[in-house]
């Protein structure tokens, strides 16, 4: 019952905002917000069909990689003869990163689907976790930090800062503007670590791990200058969502190369 009210409720919003709308469009004027989001014209059930559609191909992509990544280190590349374990020394981490980021892609595509609060709040959390771990990601692979105590030491605030970011937005206000903050210096931060460090120990695969940075940077601007949707169904945000689906396939692909890079060099070492 409730949930029939809560579908009453939001037609009824979606056929007065478009009501509203093409009033101001006969008139001349731009599209505006309402309720902090832009009028997008409604597919069957899909609220921002782009944005789903998109979002659900990334999820793929997200899939595929991890998948072939999974193949690689498990069955292609050797394994340490005494514990059968992989030589790469980030192998578990990526897998935590994959399936952080299949959950983020998952609930992105839920959302533009259907934006209730529950949803939305599921959106945002999952990409701050993401976002908060990809930052522990990049420190501990471009610090080369392999200890497990010392990568407590580098985890340890930043899951201290994701974790309250996160129950502020879901128990106190969902501020749409700190949590664009919070997310620009992370993923700022990251992308400076990895463009930094490539560089400096000159990886075979820099100039992949480059792409992928200076993309995501401009991409990133997509999300801090917003425009309203193009035809009522392309606005900045679904754009963003078009340009991370072939960097996360180079991203995969590093990553990939990576582990093959680390192998061999750990296999040197050992002979």
């Amino acid at each position: 019952m409730q949930w029939k009210q809560l579908n009453c409720m939001n037609d009824c919003r979606y056929y007065c905002m478009m009501q509203r709308e093409g009033e101001r469009q006969s008139r001349g004027l731009n599209p505006v917000k309402y309720h902090g989001k832009w009028p997008f014209i409604r597919v069957s059930v899909f609220q921002e069909p782009l944005s789903a559609a998109l979002s659900a191909v990334n999820l793929l992509m997200h899939f595929t990689g991890w998948l072939s990544f999974f193949l690689l280190v498990n069955y292609k590349l050797p394994v340490r003869p005494q514990t059968k374990r992989t030589y790469y020394e980030y192998t578990g981490l990526w897998h935590i990163y994959a399936i952080l980021s299949m959950n983020a892609w998952f609930w992105s595509s839920i959302f533009h689907t259907r934006d209730i609060d529950l949803t939305e709040k599921l959106d945002y959390s999952s990409a701050v976790a993401l976002l908060g771990y990809s930052l522990i990601l990049s420190l501990l692979r471009t610090f080369n930090v392999k200890d497990e105590a010392t990568r407590v030491m580098f985890a340890a605030p930043i899951l201290a800062f994701v974790t309250t970011h996160i129950l502020y937005l879901n128990f106190y206000e969902l501020d749409y503007g700190w949590n664009m903050k919070v997310c620009v210096v992370m993923a700022v931060v990251q992308l400076l670590a990895w463009a930094i460090w490539a560089g400096i120990t000159q990886h075979p695969s820099r100039f992949k791990l480059w792409v992928v940075v200076f993309g995501g940077a401009l991409a990133m601007l997509l999300e801090v200058y917003d425009f309203p949707p193009y035809k009522g169904y392309a606005d900045a945000h679904s754009l963003w969502h078009a340009s991370t689906i072939p960097l996360t396939y180079l991203w995969w692909s590093f990553i990939k190369d990576d582990a093959e890079f680390r192998t061999s060099t750990l296999i040197k070492k050992a002979k």
